[in-house]
């Protein structure tokens, strides 16, 4: 099942982020122990449609549609413009310089939040955004 949406560009990301979690399992445990959370990613496009996205690095290291997990509930949310999270996952801008300037909103765990870096730079080699 692909992730990807069409009307989010930079979603494809969430599938290599996906086949990079689930092609090694020494680095799926290794990304859920050090994640420990469930984030999500609120995504607007340039219409202002609004999709979500979830990567769960507590128990299983899978990514899904939606805000979090079947009868679970994210831990950090990030809040960006689908242009700003495919220059995150390409290496183009940190989420820290979007933080900073107001272009990414955090929920939850701030914290946790700075775990998902280590996670988006592994897609960066297999997003082609």
């Amino acid at each position: 099942m692909s992730l990807k949406s069409g009307s989010f560009p930079s979603s494809a990301a969430f599938d290599a982020i996906n086949s990079s979690l689930q092609s090694d399992d020494a680095e799926r445990k290794d990304a859920v122990k050090k994640g420990n959370a469930i984030f999500a990613f609120k995504l607007k496009n340039k219409e202002g449609q609004e999709e979500a996205w979830n990567i769960d690095l507590k128990e299983k290291g899978a990514v899904g549609k939606g805000e979090a997990p079947e009868g679970k509930k994210a831990d950090v949310t990030l809040s960006l413009s689908d242009e700003d999270f495919g220059k995150m996952v390409a290496g183009k801008t940190q989420a820290q310089r979007l933080f900073m300037s107001g272009k990414l909103k955090i929920k939850g765990d701030v914290m946790k939040a700075t775990k998902m870096e280590p996670v988006l730079k592994k897609a960066q080699t297999k997003a082609k955004l």
